[in-house]
Parts: structure tokens; C-alpha cells; sequence
């Protein structure tokens, strides 16, 4: 396996992003070794409340929950994931799947042998942590999942299977702003049903097929409220020039400094296509699996979700109805927060899951 690692200086000037770093070796799977790093903040002796990011992100998403919750006296585990942020990214698209990542931070989180662990996932975060909770029960306290889920979809008709495997083979690449949209439609009320399996199938051809995935930019158009002219901008100059869509903000050039150039960002282009979307993904088994272990889970499990996420929206009602452990907690859907809810709701996140260490 090639693996590429990110030079420190990437991350030079990140002034809100003051952790000091911390750094595991594993073995990949195939006798290389992979550096996984995470930050560390907070009373060792204080619970844990384990991080995870997802996918374009790194740990740099939890920099302002991070002393909200060291504060309120915990102790923040929050990891990049292999291919992101600090960790090392294993250069070719058939090193990373969904089982990989769950076995990757399994042997991280063995290593580091953590345990009383309350979990916050969010996207890829989400849909990992949840299989490691299912994987380590004994080291889980908690969990509380934010705009993620846990797919499972064996239902989805022949016909829409057909479609999406023709699309994914045969379309033409979709743009940043067809791809924006068919996100921005698969929460609508009158959607037919599995429109999300084919608009989501937007956002995987989208990613796979950008060679050099605007990461940067992706991420602080979510994120901050950038004027719609800086934005159109270097957009004309990209459908038309070919030019590259480069951050505009400093928190856009957070968000690509894991990324020197387009060898690095195999990770975040290859994972979408992991979503376990269609009943023909590898990951189905052990989806299935993970529904039986959670529909009998006990321990708390809380929901933090907002309202304005395409993506996730409803999401939360599965976990809210069939997990045990959800029953008589204060779940809450922010009505602002957008996918990355970390960025906005970061007050409201800490406290939430603050609370629920501290009353059970």
C-alpha cells in the first residue's frame, strides 16, 4: 500500500487549532503501517467523549467544541481518520472502504485503549463510530450521533439500482452546481420514494470523478456566509477556464491544508461511494448486523440533529424508535446548523452532550 503524509508545515497558521498533536501506528492490513493522529485535551481521569469527523472534514470541525467540553470537565478524544486531516491517506481508491475504516480506527482505539467512552459522530464519523460501539461495546458509555445515520437499504428496487449503476457508469460527470442541487432536493416533502438513493448517487459520482476535489472550497460555501458573488466567480472561471476552485477564507484553507494536491485527496473522493446506499453493497451484512445489536442497546443514546441538513434530515427517527437507550432523552433538531453542525450549533452540541454525561 502507498501511503502519503501530509507535511507539518500544511498545517502552519491554524491560530484556532492550538492542540498539541498525538500519533498512533497500525498496521493497514496488509503489513504497512498507517500514522492515525488525534488530539487529546482535558483531565486524563475525566470521561472520554470520543470525536469523529467525517468526510470532506478532519478534526479541525471540533476546535470550537473542544474547551467548551474540556470546560465542562471531559476529556476530547478526537481523531482524523485515515486519508484525513494529519493522519496518513493511503494513495489508491481500492485502500479505502467501509469496513477498512471501522477495522482502521478499531485497532486506533485498541492501541490507545481507551474506554468509558461517550461517542459523538457526525457523517462518516457517524456511520464508523456506530460500527465500533457495535465492535467495543464494553468501552462505550454513551452515544450521541448527530446529522448521520447507520444505512441499511435492502429494499430498494431493481429498477432504481439500474438506474444508479447506469448513472454512476455512463453520466457525464455533474458539476458543482448540479451536484449542489440534486443534495439540495433529497429532503424535499414530495420526493418519490428512493429519490434519495439517486440524488445522493450525485454526490458519489461527484466526488469520485474530481480529480482534484475542491475541498476548501466545498467546505467553507457549507460553512460560512460567504457573498454570492465570491463565490459565482471563481465558479464561471471553473465550468468555463477549467480554472481550480482554491479556498477563498482562511477557514477554506483549514479545511484543504491536509491536501498539498490532488494525490492526497483519494479519501475524501473515494468514500462517498462506500455509503452503503443500494442492497447491493458489500457493507449490507454487517449493516443488518448492527441494526440487530442496536435494537437491543441499552446504554444512553441521544440524537443531535438540524433541520436545514438534505442530507440526514429524518434520520434521527430510526434511532429515536427502534434503539432502547433513546428512550426519555432530550433529543433536539436545531433549526440552523447545516450539515456540519459543529461549525454552528457547537454551544448547544457541548451542553447537550455535557448534560447527558453528567445525569446518567
Amino acid at each position: 500500500m502507498e501511503i502519503l503524509r501530509t507535511p507539518d508545515a500544511c498545517f502552519a497558521g491554524l491560530s484556532d487549532y492550538p492542540f498539541e498533536p498525538h500519533y498512533t501506528d497500525i498496521d493497514a492490513g496488509d503489513g504497512s503501517t498507517l500514522r492515525i493522529h488525534h488530539l487529546d485535551e482535558g483531565d486524563r481521569n475525566a470521561p472520554i467523549v470520543l470525536c469523529l469527523h467525517g468526510q470532506p472534514s478532519w478534526s479541525y470541525l471540533y476546535r470550537k467544541m473542544v474547551p467548551l467540553l474540556v470546560k465542562a470537565g471531559l476529556r476530547v478524544i478526537a481523531p482524523d481518520l485515515p486519508g484525513y486531516g494529519k493522519s496518513d491517506k493511503p494513495a489508491a481508491r481500492e485502500d479505502y472502504s467501509y469496513q477498512r475504516q471501522v477495522d482502521w480506527m478499531g485497532r486506533w482505539l485498541e492501541a490507545n485503549d481507551f474506554s468509558d467512552i461517550t461517542l459523538f459522530g457526525q457523517d462518516w464519523g457517524g456511520l464508523i463510530g456506530l460500527r465500533l460501539v457495535v465492535d467495543y461495546p464494553e468501552r462505550m458509555a454513551r452515544v450521541v450521533v448527530g446529522n448521520t445515520g447507520l444505512p441499511y437499504a435492502p429494499e430498494v428496487p431493481d429498477d432504481i439500482i439500474q438506474q444508479v449503476t447506469v448513472f454512476r457508469a455512463e453520466a457525464k460527470t455533474p458539476t458543482l452546481p448540479e451536484m449542489s442541487s440534486a443534495i439540495a432536493k433529497l429532503a424535499r416533502p414530495d420526493a418519490a420514494p428512493f429519490a434519495f438513493v439517486l440524488g445522493f448517487a450525485y454526490w458519489q459520482k461527484f466526488c469520485w470523478e474530481t480529480e482534484s476535489l475542491p475541498v476548501g472550497f466545498m467546505m467553507e460555501s457549507m460553512v460560512e456566509r460567504v457573498a454570492r458573488w465570491r463565490v459565482a466567480l471563481p465558479l464561471l472561471g471553473h465550468q468555463f477556464f477549467g480554472r481550480r476552485l482554491r479556498p477563498l477564507t482562511p477557514l477554506g484553507h483549514a479545511y484543504e491544508a491536509p491536501f498539498p494536491d490532488a494525490r492526497f485527496k483519494m479519501g475524501p473522493r473515494a468514500m462517498p461511494s462506500q455509503v452503503p446506499t443500494l442492497p447491493t453493497d458489500p457493507s449490507l451484512t454487517a449493516q443488518a448486523d448492527a441494526w440487530a445489536f442496536y435494537e437491543q442497546f441499552e446504554k444512553p443514546f441521544l440524537c443531535l440533529f438540524t433541520a436545514d441538513d438534505p442530507v440526514t434530515f429524518g434520520a434521527n427517527k430510526p434511532f429515536i424508535a427502534k434503539v432502547p437507550g433513546a428512550a426519555g432523552l432530550n433529543h433536539q433538531v436545531f433549526d440552523r446548523g447545516g450539515h456540519f453542525l459543529q461549525e454552528r450549533c457547537h454551544h448547544e452540541l457541548s451542553q447537550a452532550i455535557t448534560d447527558l454525561v453528567h445525569s446518567t
